[in-house]
């Protein structure tokens, strides 16, 4: 990811300061899987940037402990920015349409709909969609909304209908990135392709 690979290069960061939450991962999927997310965020941003408080989401145990554990930990720490990005089918992590907004577990377990599976599949993280697991470990919404400030990178045509209902459309469970537009500090950012759907200036609410 071209975002990951940018920031890395920063050389004004002090990455022994940085403490880092994962965002969400599969349930069932071990750590060396080619599709984990904790394998990814290890190979392209840890271990390169040298980040030693790294906090993953452990989908080989059970999800329910993991969720308790991680918001046991995270719960003390106030977060300076959460990085995210928008589904194909507007989710916000793994928090599929539709989304919970209201509850304040930090950790949820989640069922992925078929939407966001077939999007694992299209990106060439998986073969087919009955390789895909049918659930994750997820922050959820209003966990992710305590950031004080939110980074979002949305590229590639196949998010611009996302991107269009997200921004453009009613904030709902059934578009969750939309909830974005509550935050007092997101900054969004789109490619041409990403954006083309979009019909008028978009601000926050």
């Amino acid at each position: 990811m071209a975002f990951l690979d940018q920031l890395v290069r920063e050389t004004d960061l002090d990455w022994s300061k940085v403490e880092l939450f994962h965002l969400d991962e599969y349930v069932g999927l071990p750590a060396d899987h080619p599709a984990s997310f904790r394998k990814y965020l290890r190979e392209r941003l840890i271990q390169p940037a040298g980040i030693s408080h790294f906090h993953p989401i452990d989908g080989s145990r059970d999800p329910v402990d993991v969720c308790e554990e991680l918001g046991r930990e995270l719960a003390p720490r106030p977060v300076d920015v959460a990085f995210v990005g928008i589904g194909e089918n507007g989710h916000l992590a793994f928090n599929d349409p539709p989304a919970d907004f209201d509850t304040e577990r930090p950790y949820l377990v989640v069922r992925l709909d078929d939407a966001c599976r077939r999007q694992q599949v299209g990106e060439g993280w998986f073969k087919e969609i009955d390789e895909v697991p049918e659930r994750a470990i997820t922050m959820s919404i209003r966990q992710i909304l305590k950031s004080r400030a939110i980074v979002a990178v949305v590229p590639e045509a196949r998010k611009a209908e996302a991107v269009r209902r997200c921004l453009e459309g009613d904030i709902s469970p059934m578009a969750p990135a939309s909830i974005l537009r509550t935050h007092q500090d997101t900054t969004l950012f789109l490619d041409v392709e990403s954006a083309a759907f979009l019909t008028r200036e978009s601000t926050s609410t």
